[in-house]
């Protein structure tokens, strides 16, 4: 199979104040319970997005075990992780909403109301006939909660992890190639304009916008293909204002969604596929570094209006810490999914409150 390959959303990086209360939270409310790794270092080559210099960091990468990308949850240590002095407006350019796949939307409502959560609106039916609400965490952070597309495990929890973004664009046509021709999302699911009842909870949504949803026409590969499914990404462009930077002015590991991670197979073509499209890494790790745990080679591009995008072409990850057992991918074929069963053996390190 030809590479690069791009198994799936791995993880959506969000900068909080408080790593370990931010954990808590998502595992007890989004049933982000299994930590892949959990590390304190310094952040020494982001140095394009933060000031110049490195800074120390605490992260904490869970998933669900449901399916789904994860969180990377991080907090600066060296300084106070600044948040955004403005209220986001639908259409303000970057990552704004993080899609989180649920079993029964209906479902996930009334148990996230019956919670006390900040639930921002009710059940309500996307252009394409698709139930969804929107949630907001202590942080600020905005998530739509969707139809999960397909899932891993059958536990008990409702939702599964990320399968996808709403994304804030100021050219949707650059945009759409963009997302199509370096991500795979190359089949539109609907291109709609307008003032749309469905985004009311979401601040601007006064505003005429126009949204398309894209996802893969291809199913992904690798390793950790099954675990993490297919998704969506849905890009928004506001028609009658000026949209805002969501991170003007402000660090990589600020306060909000930071980051679109995605899992790779093949560094070095995906890095001549992204300077043939005008895209270079701005940031690339060079080789495989270490998070605790696990190990990888990672880099990083913009997309037309900033927004980072992340890759990981993952090396080694911990199945079972207590006993020493990691995965060591690069003697995998690349296209191969791991075992199902070999995955599942990672729900052992979960957290129970």
């Amino acid at each position: 199979m030809k590479l690069p390959l791009i198994s799936g959303i791995q993880q959506v990086g969000i900068g909080i104040p408080n790593v370990h209360e931010a954990f808590k939270w998502y595992r007890q409310n989004f049933g982000m319970d299994i930590p892949v790794f959990e590390e304190a270092a310094e952040a020494n080559l982001m140095l394009p997005y933060t000031g110049g210099k490195g800074h120390s960091r605490h992260a904490i990468l869970a998933i669900n075990m449901n399916g789904g990308g994860g969180f990377e949850i991080w907090q600066y240590t060296s300084r106070t992780p600044v948040p955004i002095s403005f209220e986001i407006q639908l259409g303000d350019l970057g990552h704004f909403v993080t899609r989180m796949k649920s079993k029964d939307v209906k479902g996930s409502y009334t148990f996230m109301k019956s919670k006390g959560l900040d639930v921002l609106s009710e059940v309500q039916q996307s252009p394409d006939g698709k139930s969804h609400f929107f949630v907001r965490d202590p942080w600020g952070n905005i998530f739509q909660i969707v139809e999960g597309l397909n899932w891993f495990a059958k536990g008990k929890q409702l939702t599964g992890g990320p399968e996808g973004a709403m994304l804030g664009v100021s050219d949707m046509d650059r945009s759409v190639k963009f997302y199509g021709d370096i991500l795979g999302y190359n089949k539109v699911i609907y291109d709609k304009t307008g003032v749309f009842n469905d985004l009311a909870a979401l601040p601007g949504a006064s505003h005429e916008v126009r949204r398309v949803l894209l996802t893969h026409s291809k199913p992904r590969a690798g390793a950790f293909s099954r675990l993490l499914g297919s998704g969506c990404i849905e890009l928004v462009q506001v028609l009658n204002r000026a949209p805002r930077k969501i991170f003007e002015g402000r660090w990589w590991g600020d306060r909000g969604f930071i980051h679109l991670c995605f899992d790779i197979v093949g560094m070095q073509e995906l890095k001549t596929l992204c300077e043939s499209k005008g895209h270079p890494f701005t940031v690339d790790s060079a080789n495989s570094f270490d998070m605790g745990e696990a190990a990888g080679h990672f880099s990083y591009i913009e997309d037309p209006d900033g927004t980072l995008i992340e890759f990981v072409e993952t090396h080694k990850v911990p199945v079972l810490k207590k006993l020493g057992w990691y995965i060591n991918l690069k003697k995998r074929p690349a296209h191969q999914p791991l075992p199902d069963w070999m995955l599942k053996s990672m729900a052992m390190n979960r957290v129970k409150d």
